[in-house]
């Protein structure tokens, strides 16, 4: 009769051989440097996501590695052997490298990270983890923050290091934590956010125990800095599956301190979507945007997808006739989007685009459903400018209606405002529209210097190309004189 205990094992051999075998592909890499850290007399071994992946059969270019040996004397070993090397995070005892090697025919670039045994802890007040140095693998492996993640391959020996029962619970598709996840979340808070961020990356549950110390301890998440918030969000907005991500940070409480407006939209009713809250709604724009995405994760757009609607909990009214409105709801979503994501440290390019998506996502609507003119295409196009792609996308995903022959309809009416905006763009140049006379041109027939007067007219003169589109010169001339007669 079988022994349960030898399949196990005969199960467990098997998945380490799986990814022993993917550690063969970057071996001629791995192995090398293994061999230098040997000679110098300490130990190096491949660690946490990256055996991770080893397993799950996806390891790529990205290499981490774990050592006894102190930063100083990583960098002794390195230099002569990269291409390239960083230390910007040898603060927090880690080495970055750069090594370019050839893996069988093909020629690939490494970027490696060797980071010394440690552990870090938040105490009650900094914003900073303090970190202290190890001594051994064992005790790096239990401060890390899953124990998917906290396995390791020593080298060039390949043995494999599993003290917490990582390889199960890889099989399983679960995130625990090494030891309580109460004393991992006090160590460091942001693990809360990556427990949502590597289930919606690799689609695995979370420990029921875990989740209810994400729900105890989701305050604590305030002590952390928001670029580290900010850079968690980012990787799971980005992810594979991102609603499973988010919808982990609404149930547990870690969204009301990071990205409140998201919860706050459970509480509402659309008009246009009575069948869905607007939660509901914005989690489905988001996916139905991904499904539009022609070159990977667009960062922009899906924030933009999620937080098109933040405006409707300020903006809802009850009208007379029974229905809900949310007048301006995109005006004050886009100043809502502009101050979460400034209080998140993103760029102010990035911020700027996002909230402009958001203050544009209905403008399509406001059309109607008739013909649209030719200075209605214009004005549609020029206030997009470059995120007019994107504003195709978003308008489009924000149709989730069930009524089938009403979603029909609404991307019938898309199709031919795209079929306008493309007869126009050949007819002229509706990227860059611009008046028929330029700011020099206007002083001259004017004869009037710079000032606020030549703002006016350049204004007009705008209008009427946006309006009318291209005239003639002299037909250009004509209507700026009219228009200045009328000022004096």
């Amino acid at each position: 009769m079988p022994n349960a205990n030898e399949d196990k094992s005969s199960a467990l051999s098997q998945v380490q051989h799986r990814a022993v075998t993917e550690l063969l592909r970057v071996a001629p890499v791995a192995d090398d440097l293994a061999r230098r850290f040997q000679q110098a007399g300490f130990t190096l071994a491949l660690v946490g996501g990256s055996v991770r992946d080893a397993l799950l059969g996806r390891l790529g270019n990205d290499l981490d590695f774990t050592t006894d040996a102190r930063p100083e004397d990583v960098l002794k070993i390195v230099r002569p052997w990269a291409d390239s090397v960083w230390d910007v995070g040898i603060a927090f005892g880690t080495v970055g490298v750069q090594k370019d090697a050839r893996v069988g025919d093909v020629d690939r670039s490494f970027q490696i990270e060797v980071t010394t045994y440690r552990s870090e802890a938040y105490d009650r007040t900094s914003r900073k983890p303090e970190v202290s140095y190890g001594d051994s693998i064992e005790e790096d492996l239990v401060r890390r923050d899953f124990t998917v993640n906290a396995m390791a391959v020593a080298l060039p020996e390949k043995e494999f290091i599993d003290p917490h029962g990582g390889l199960d619970d890889l099989a399983a598709r679960v995130l625990r934590t090494p030891g309580t996840p109460e004393d991992s979340f006090s160590d460091d808070p942001l693990r809360m956010m990556r427990a949502a961020r590597f289930a919606a990356q690799l689609d695995f549950e979370v420990a029921s125990e875990v989740v209810t110390a994400m729900k105890d301890m989701s305050g604590r998440i305030e002590i952390v800095s928001a670029e580290r918030v900010r850079d968690e969000l980012n990787k799971l907005i980005q992810s594979a599956n991102p609603r499973k991500g988010l919808t982990l940070l609404v149930d547990t409480g870690l969204a009301d301190h990071v990205l409140p407006e998201l919860p706050a939209l459970r509480l509402e009713s659309d008009e246009h979507h009575r069948h869905k809250d607007v939660y509901e709604h914005s989690l489905i724009v988001l996916e139905q945007a991904i499904a539009l995405e022609e070159n990977g994760p667009d960062l922009t757009l899906r924030l933009a997808a999620l937080l098109h609607d933040i405006g409707k909990p300020r903006t809802r009214r009850f009208e007379k006739d029974g229905r809900v409105s949310f007048h301006h709801h995109e005006v004050v979503g886009a100043k809502m989007t502009k101050k979460r994501m400034t209080a998140l440290k993103y760029s102010n390019e990035l911020v700027k685009d996002v909230s402009h998506l958001v203050e544009l996502h209905l403008r399509f609507h406001g059309y109607g459903t008739g013909e649209w003119t030719d200075s209605a295409v214009r004005r549609y196009v020029r206030d997009a400018g470059p995120l007019l792609d994107r504003l195709h996308k978003l308008t489009r995903s924000d149709c989730t209606t069930r009524n089938k022959r009403k979603a029909a309809a609404l991307s019938r009416a898309y199709d031919g405002l795209e079929e306008r905006i493309s007869q126009l763009q050949e007819q002229e140049e509706l990227d860059s529209i611009r008046p028929d006379l330029d700011g020099n041109q206007i002083m001259e027939i004017l004869g009037v210097g710079p000032g606020p007067a030549i703002g006016r007219a350049y204004k007009h003169m705008l209008e009427l190309r946006l309006e009318n589109g291209p005239m003639e010169h002299d037909e250009a001339v004509a209507a700026l004189k009219e228009w200045w007669a009328e000022q004096v």
